[in-house]
């Protein structure tokens, strides 16, 4: 299981497993309660790569950031550690 404490986001830290490059039982602790199950729930099973080109970049509001791109430089991060 990876951990990740994100930055610049309501949510205060993340949690995710990657096995074979797929991602699985993605965590927020904090932030939109539903729209981060719902993250967790359409990435699930996904490709690593992919997941990362869909949601890397995507801003909330004003913020330069939001949780999907947060997850995403998780998972690259992760991936750079593997």
């Amino acid at each position: 299981m990876y951990e990740y404490k994100t930055h610049g986001t309501c949510s205060v830290a993340l949690r995710f497993d990657i096995n074979e490059n797929k991602i699985h039982h993605v965590e927020f602790d904090g932030g939109c309660n539903g729209n981060l199950k719902a993250i967790a729930k359409l990435v699930e099973g996904m490709d690593a790569q992919e997941c990362i080109g869909k949601l890397k970049g995507i801003r909330c509001g004003y913020k330069p950031t939001s949780c999907g791109d947060q997850l995403a430089a998780a998972i690259e991060l992760a991936l750079e550690n593997t």
